[in-house]
């Protein structure tokens, strides 16, 4: 697989069921307790609740929605590395969201596990 790290850092930010979000890059996640928002952190407004910090790797697509394996594969390496992953999936393709201080930690395993990490 080839990934591409995205330039922006993204916060994972909690909000009330009710609230709304806009934005050019989120995504949400709303249940009855809660909404989550993945979004750049340059969005966040002071005071909301967020973990800041977040770098994204875009697995390069399109992935078939059949396709098997790919996020398992993946997270497998990256676990075995001790990196920590939030991962969001699209109709095209996945998203994995690691922190800013495992990137290099994170691109080094993917490469031992015979992908290909490019910046974005």
């Amino acid at each position: 697989m080839i990934l591409t790290l995205l330039p922006d850092t993204f916060a994972i930010v909690r909000m009330g069921a009710d609230e709304e979000w806009t934005g050019d890059f989120f995504s949400i996640t709303r249940t009855a307790e809660e909404t989550s928002i993945v979004c750049r952190e340059s969005r966040v407004r002071a005071g909301m609740h967020a973990d800041r910090g977040w770098q994204c790797l875009k697995v390069e697509g399109p992935i078939p929605l059949k396709t098997v394996g790919v996020m398992a594969d993946l997270a497998t390496a990256l676990a075995s590395a001790g990196v920590s992953i939030f991962p969001i999936a699209t109709y095209a393709t996945d998203y994995i969201f690691i922190k800013g201080d495992h990137v290099a930690a994170a691109s080094d395993a993917l490469r031992a596990a015979g992908h290909s990490v490019r910046r974005g």
